[in-house]
C-alpha cells in the first residue's frame, strides 16, 4: 500500500491528532473507576495457572493496550512534511533517553538490594554490554545485506519495539510483586499509571515508518504492539514467582543497552534523509520529549496516582 488515497485521507487532521487522546481518557477512567480484575486479594488462594492467567490479562491491558492506541497517531505522523517526521522521531529519542536514564537508576537501586552487590554489578555490566554488541551486530549485518540504498524504518521501528519491551518486563515485574502480596489497589494504580505511561510508545514505535514510502501491512504494526507491550505480562509472571532484586537489575541493564543502541539507529536514520541531525525543531522535539515522559512518570504516576 503506498501513500496514495487511504481510507484516513477522509479524516481530518485534528481528529486523527487527539483521537488516540480520547480513547485514551476513556480506557484510563474505566480502569480508575471500576475493578475489572475482580478482587485480587482473594488471588491468595488461587492456583499458579489462575494467577498467571489474570496477570496475563493485567499485563495486556497494561502493556500491549496503550501501545496500541499509541500506534494509532501513525496516520497523523505520517501525513507530516519529512522535517517533522524528523522531530517525532527526535521526540521519540527524547523517550528513549528518557527511560534509559530512569532504567540506570533502577540498576543502581537493585544492585544495592541484592544480595551481593558486586556479583549483580557484574551482570549488569555484562547484561548491558552483551545487549548492546548483540543489537549492534544485527544492525551491522542487516546494512551489509540491504540491495538497495533505501533506509528501512520498518526494521529500526522493530528495535525499538524490541528496545521497548525489554524496559517493560520491568513494569511488569512490578506489577506481579504487588499482585502476589494481595494489593489489590496498588495493581489498579499501577496499571492506570502504566497505561498513562505506555501510551507514548506506541509513536516511538511507528514514527521511524512513517517517512518510508511503502505502508507496510498491519500485522506489522500488531507484531511490534506485542514485542513493546507484551513483556509486561512476561515481567508480571516472573514478579509473581520471584521478586530477585537481581534479576531486576539484569533486565535493567539490558533495556539500557538496547536503548543505547536503537538511539543510534534513530540518528542514522534522520541523518540518511537529512545532511544534520541537530536541528533547533529536533532538539526542541527531543527536549518535549524527555519532559512529557517526565511529567507523565515522575510527576503524575508517582506523584499522585501511586502512593
Amino acid at each position: 500500500m503506498t501513500k496514495g488515497r487511504r481510507a484516513t485521507d477522509a479524516i481530518p487532521q485534528w481528529l486523527l491528532a487527539i483521537g488516540p487522546l480520547i480513547i485514551l481518557g476513556a480506557i484510563s477512567g474505566l480502569l480508575y473507576f471500576t475493578s475489572p480484575f475482580g478482587n485480587i486479594e482473594s488471588m491468595s488462594t488461587a492456583s499458579t495457572l489462575d494467577i498467571l492467567w489474570m496477570l496475563t490479562i493485567i499485563g495486556a491491558i497494561a502493556g500491549v493496550v496503550p501501545v496500541v492506541i499509541g500506534m494509532l497517531w501513525f496516520p497523523f505522523i505520517r501525513a507530516l512534511d519529512h522535517r517533522y517526521i524528523h522531530a517525532f522521531l527526535a521526540l521519540s529519542a527524547g523517550v528513549l533517553a528518557f527511560i534509559a536514564f530512569e532504567m540506570v537508576g533502577e540498576v543502581f537501586e537493585n544492585s544495592a538490594d541484592a544480595e551481593s552487590t558486586t556479583f549483580a554489578w557484574v551482570l549488569a555490566v555484562l547484561g548491558f554490554a552483551g545487549t548492546f554488541a548483540v543489537m549492534y551486530a544485527i544492525s551491522k549485518w542487516r546494512q551489509r545485506k540491504m540491495v538497495t540504498t533505501e533506509k528501512s524504518g520498518l526494521t529500526i521501528a522493530y528495535l525499538v519495539a524490541v528496545a521497548l519491551g525489554l524496559h517493560s518486563i520491568g513494569e511488569g515485574m512490578a506489577i506481579g510483586v504487588a499482585f502476589i502480596q494481595g494489593e489489590g489497589t496498588l495493581v489498579m494504580l499501577l496499571v492506570v499509571g502504566f497505561v498513562m505511561h505506555n501510551v507514548m510508545e506506541g509513536p516511538t514505535v511507528v514514527a521511524a515508518v512513517a517517512r518510508d514510502t511503502e505502508i507496510p501491512p498491519l500485522r506489522h504494526f500488531a507484531a511490534m504492539g506485542l514485542i513493546a507491550g507484551g513483556p509486561v505480562i512476561v515481567g508480571g509472571w516472573i514478579g509473581s514467582l520471584s521478586s530477585s532484586s537481581l534479576l531486576a537489575a539484569l533486565f535493567y541493564a539490558v533495556a539500557v543497552g538496547a536503548i543505547l543502541q536503537v538511539l543510534i539507529e534513530v540518528a542514522e536514520l534522520i541523518r540518511f534523509d537529512a545532511e544534520a541531525i541537530v536541528t533547533r525543531l529536533n532538539a526542541a522535539t527531543f527536549i518535549v520529549g524527555v519532559a512529557l515522559m517526565f511529567v507523565l512518570e515522575d510527576v503524575i504516576v508517582e506523584g499522585y496516582i501511586v502512593p
